[in-house]
């Protein structure tokens, strides 16, 4: 069996959370999902502004804290930090590290400010394989950041698809951290999610695989805190990767007395192509909400309307009243409705004019006219699309320091 965490949803999680691993029971991998297609987005523009960044800062932090302990712990750290620049973070941490790259096409799609091809479990294990104490990538798939160190761990082959996909199903699970445990939860009310435990797998040789986390941690895991999260960002039962095709319709859950069992996943070879998150600028958008109270909540936001178009023109402007507003109110925000409206412009200097245009109406417009928040300048705005390249177009590579 091995003992895999994950201390890691997103690029913001906990930062507390790898201390907490570490210092929380007995682990052999710890690992942290540091990517989102809206995080290579923000990693793009840091790179923009110093070539030398690109990747998951907070992870830094976190290794300058924790890497000590999991080193004497005898815990291996696998992670996808690395983002646009894997190389680079390996490159920071004093340890021996290993980095997989490969995922970057960018000469293939130059129009984009990102394109990353979401690559699988094997360079992972690679670097494993030789050694690494710790592993950073770039775009993988979140999964695999468990299914790498499975596959090292018991010396599968690449085309044991029923393990492989077990491991994917075990990975899925703890990808999010902890919306495993209670977190998002739509019956949270039934259990303390105060401050939810991060989750644990203990994956056997066959890739079954029990769902647990630490003793003495918030949250639960149970059946239905699994399910709600294997169902998260599911279309088909077929959930395609670049390691196996996994069939979610053979997955079976039973509950255990430290969390839950997951057994019976079948998989199948993967397709024969990878998906590649592709981020391009979309230009630069600004926003503002002004409060409309009392009487005439629609004359004054048709008003408002009439006189932004006016100034600066219809086009890319859209416009949200939400009737927050109570009838016979006891207290000014009970009688105040949100009207939101938001500019998206190939323009920056219409998205900062749109600041000024909705402040000078200010003694202009509506009786009691105020916003919630003095607008600022237009910010650049991303536009996310998903494309596919053959396998064969991509070269994959572990590299270990």
């Amino acid at each position: 069996m091995i003992r895999i965490g994950n201390a890691s949803g997103f690029y913001g999680d906990r930062l507390s959370a790898m201390r907490e691993q570490l210092e929380g029971g007995e682990l052999d991998v710890l690992t942290g999902d540091y990517l989102a297609e809206l995080t290579m987005l923000i990693l793009g523009r840091d790179r923009m502004k110093d070539s030398s960044l690109g990747y998951a800062k907070t992870f830094l932090r976190q290794m300058e804290d924790c890497l000590a302990l999991a080193l004497d712990k005898g815990v291996r750290i696998v992670v996808n930090a690395g983002g646009l620049n894997p190389e680079g973070l390996a490159r920071k941490l004093g340890a021996k590290v290993g980095y997989v790259t490969g995922d970057d096409l960018k000469t293939r799609f130059p129009e984009a400010l990102t394109a990353n091809a979401y690559l699988g479990a094997w360079e992972i294990a690679e670097c494993l394989d030789q050694g690494a104490q710790v592993v950073v990538t770039g775009r993988v798939t979140d999964a695999s950041l468990v299914v790498g160190p499975a596959a090292a761990h018991f010396g599968w082959a690449r085309d044991d698809w029923d393990r492989l996909a077990g491991a994917t199903v075990a990975g899925h699970v703890l990808e999010c951290g902890t919306q495993a445990t209670g977190g998002n939860y739509s019956f949270f009310t039934e259990i303390d999610v105060t401050r939810p435990g991060f989750p644990i797998a203990e994956i056997d040789e066959d890739g079954s695989c029990l769902i647990t986390k630490h003793d003495g941690t918030g949250g639960a895991v149970t059946v239905d805190t699994v399910t709600a999260q294997l169902l998260y960002e599911i279309g088909a039962p077929e959930y395609l990767g670049p390691d196996v095709t996994t069939h979610f319709d053979t997955i079976r859950l039973d509950a255990h007395e430290r969390g839950v069992r997951i057994s019976g996943t079948k998989g199948s070879p993967p397709p024969g192509t990878l998906k590649v998150c592709l981020n391009t600028l979309g230009g630069f958008r600004n926003s503002t909400t002004f409060v409309l109270t009392g009487l005439d909540v629609d004359a004054k936001a048709d008003l408002v309307r009439r006189q932004l178009h006016d100034a600066i023109g219809e086009e890319g402007l859209t416009w949200t009243l939400a009737r927050t507003d109570q009838r016979d109110a006891t207290t000014e925000e009970q009688a105040s409705a949100l009207l939101h409206v938001t500019i998206k412009t190939a323009d920056p200097k219409r998205a900062k004019g749109f600041s000024r245009a909705a402040i000078e109406l200010a003694l202009a417009s509506y009786p009691g006219f105020h916003v919630t928040a003095p607008p600022g300048d237009g910010t650049p705005f991303g536009v996310y699309r998903a494309a596919y390249v053959n396998r064969d177009e991509v070269s994959a590579k572990a590299v270990l320091l």
